[in-house]
């Protein structure tokens, strides 16, 4: 006879097991507590948002047991919830991933709540939006909504991502707005000039890479690997970003702890660094009359 009954009883089971299991987070929950509560919730096909009525709520032997399976996988194989679960949430907006993408977590999303303003006078006047490294899309789709009168362009080279791309850009019913181009950053595009360009880079330095928990080794490294100082691909689209984008345009690039990095690369270039929930670190923007010509 299984020792769970309620919903109360497998949320007290999965954030024990999960801290004794030492479990790294950041995958879009930062804590045994809520990442155990997603997944309950999610297995049990409830409201994710609505935990508290169904505590003691009185579970059925295979329910229990579904849940039970997931709860070990995630603790024993250390896979990332998202991939379990086959979907991730960023500022309010569900995405289909698995692992075939890195799970989304772009502080980008923030800015684009807003259109990128002040630094975007009018966000209804963008016309044209690149985004490089796209993985699951995610960024182009949010870049689609903030801009709703502009083409945006989004590229990776892997053609697993831009597999996974193209089952959220149809999600979101926008193959008439959004295209994807497999490829090497600004090769396969058609000559073209953007308002904005943005980048979720792989920026993860050498060091860094060597000491990844194991829940970001389930994750492509070819989406997380920046070189040896994290910048190898960030250099080459600061670069080649000039002849891309309109005089007024801008390039904003995420980063995330590498902020000594960028500084150390591109110290002579004017970077303004953009506030998100994460600080003034992770972000930074350059104006295009502020880039290098080629």
């Amino acid at each position: 006879m299984t020792p769970f009954t309620t919903v109360r009883d497998l949320l007290r089971y999965a954030v024990s097991r999960f801290t004794a299991a030492q479990l790294a987070f950041g995958h879009g929950t930062a804590n045994a507590y809520d990442e155990a509560a997603y997944l309950i919730l999610h297995t049990l096909h409830l409201p994710l948002d609505t935990l508290d009525p169904f505590l003691d709520a009185r579970l059925l032997d295979t329910e229990i047991a579904d849940v039970l399976k997931v709860i070990e996988r995630r603790a024993t194989e250390r896979v990332p919830a998202a991939y379990l679960t086959n979907e991730a949430w960023m500022h309010g907006r569900r995405f289909y991933v698995d692992e075939r993408v890195i799970v989304p977590r772009s502080f980008i999303g923030e800015l684009l709540e807003d259109g990128l303003q002040p630094y975007v006078a009018d966000p209804d006047e963008v016309a044209a939006v690149l985004e490089l490294c796209t993985g699951s899309g995610c960024l182009a789709i949010l870049a689609a909504e903030a801009f709703p009168n502009a083409d945006v362009d989004a590229v990776d080279i892997s053609p697993q991502a831009i597999e996974v791309a193209r089952i959220n850009v149809a999600d979101y019913g926008l193959d008439d707005r959004v295209a994807l181009f497999e490829g090497d950053l600004f090769a396969p595009l058609p000559e073209r000039r953007y308002n904005v360009i943005l980048a979720n880079p792989p920026y993860v330095n050498r060091s860094s890479m060597e000491i990844l928990p194991a829940e970001y080794r389930h994750e492509p490294e070819l989406a997380l690997a920046g070189g040896e100082d994290g910048m190898d691909v960030v250099r080459r689209i600061v670069g080649a970003a000039r002849s891309w984008l309109e005089d007024d345009g801008v390039l904003v690039v995420e980063i995330g702890n590498e902020r000594h990095n960028v500084e150390a690369a591109f110290g002579g270039l004017d970077l303004v660094w953009l506030p998100t929930s994460a600080g003034e670190d992770s972000v930074f923007l350059i104006q295009a009359s502020d880039l290098p010509e080629l």
